[in-house]
């Protein structure tokens, strides 16, 4: 018997180099592996500083409203105590330079009456983002129902729906809040005053939004209803209503949670420009919409009493459209951030 021409010969182990390489591979793919599309989203969301930025604006803004009670205990003032030992009796302005502005009034005092400005702004934070808030709240629920019925059952839904969307969309929306408040009893439902008020305002402002999300909500569901994923389950011989918990509702999460952002600085402007034209909240609350329309007959002689509220404005709109941008951008698969 003779031996083979060619002994076996062991296979050659590898270097520690290309163990090393392995090792990495392997870890860099489990890493990919592991990742969820919220933890994707929110690693897109931490490379947008401006994003980022105003995301921590809009938390502190949250938490100043919150904590309303506490800050102004903090610094020693009250929004509805009236200062006039601080007011010049000649001009009604406040005494000092820059409106007043000192170690005990950090903002100043407002004109005639002496109220503390900074109180007022941390109060009127309070009216500012519940109406925004709770108004988006309102639309997203009322959108997102409507919208999904009527882009996944059709036909007579759907002509309904979208043609009771189309008339709310052409309504001139700031015109009938402005009558319906004006005409609203001062008691409704155990509510008295401001939250009568507040609580119209809410409902009217996210009544009149909801079409905005329907029409999006509804968008997608027509497309995301033909995806082969909602035909298998149809197949197996799921219902309807399991197709739309299971199947649709999570993949609308994102432009829902999108539109939500996008929406509340919008509400937050309705708010002050109602506040403004005098309907909406009632001195003595503080709103920084009404203390704009105050401000107005004192821009010459006491400017600051219009920046400040206008300032606080600009800033919390612009911190949450930043913000939306960003979330926008992080929950879009095809974005390039």
């Amino acid at each position: 018997m003779t031996a083979p021409l060619h002994e076996p010969t062991a296979e050659a182990a590898p270097s520690a180099a290309e163990e090393a390489a392995l090792v990495a591979g392997s870890a860099e793919a489990k890493a990919v592996q592991g990742r969820s599309l919220g933890r994707i989203a929110w690693e897109r969301l931490k490379r947008d500083k401006l994003a980022l930025t105003g995301g921590v604006i809009v938390l502190v803004l949250i938490a100043i409203a919150l904590l309303a009670p506490v800050i102004t205990d903090l610094v020693g003032q009250d929004p509805e105590t009236h200062h006039e030992d601080l007011i010049d009796p000649l001009f009604s302005t406040p005494k000092g330079s820059w409106g007043g502005i000192s170690g005990d009034h950090l903002l100043g005092v407002e004109p005639v009456s002496g109220r503390d400005i900074f109180a007022r702004i941390v109060y009127g934070a309070r009216v500012s983002l519940l109406v925004g808030f709770l108004s988006a709240l309102v639309a997203v629920v009322l959108g997102t129902v409507l919208g999904v019925l009527a882009g996944y059952f059709g036909g007579w839904a759907d002509a309904v729906i979208s043609r009771v969307m189309d008339g709310l969309l052409a309504f001139p929306q700031l015109l009938f809040i402005i009558a319906l408040v004006s005409v609203m009893p001062n008691e409704m439902l155990g509510l008295t005053g401001t939250g009568v008020r507040l609580f119209v305002m809410i409902l009217v402002i996210g009544f009149f939004g909801w079409p905005y999300v329907g029409r999006v909500v509804r968008g997608q569901t027509l497309s995301l209803r033909e995806r082969e994923y909602v035909e298998a389950a149809r197949s197996l011989g799921a219902g309807r209503f399991y197709i739309l918990f299971k199947e649709l509702l999570p993949n609308l999460v994102a432009p829902i949670i999108v539109y939500t952002t996008m929406m509340i600085p919008t509400n937050i402007l309705t708010e002050a420009a109602l506040s403004f034209l005098g309907v909406g909240v009632k001195p003595p609350t503080a709103s920084w919409g009404q203390m704009l329309s105050s401000a107005i007959d004192y821009y010459d002689s006491d400017p600051m009493y219009m920046v400040i509220p206008g300032v606080a404005i600009f800033i919390t709109v612009l911190s949450f459209n930043l913000f939306g941008d960003g979330v926008r951008d992080a929950l879009d698969p095809k974005g390039s951030r």
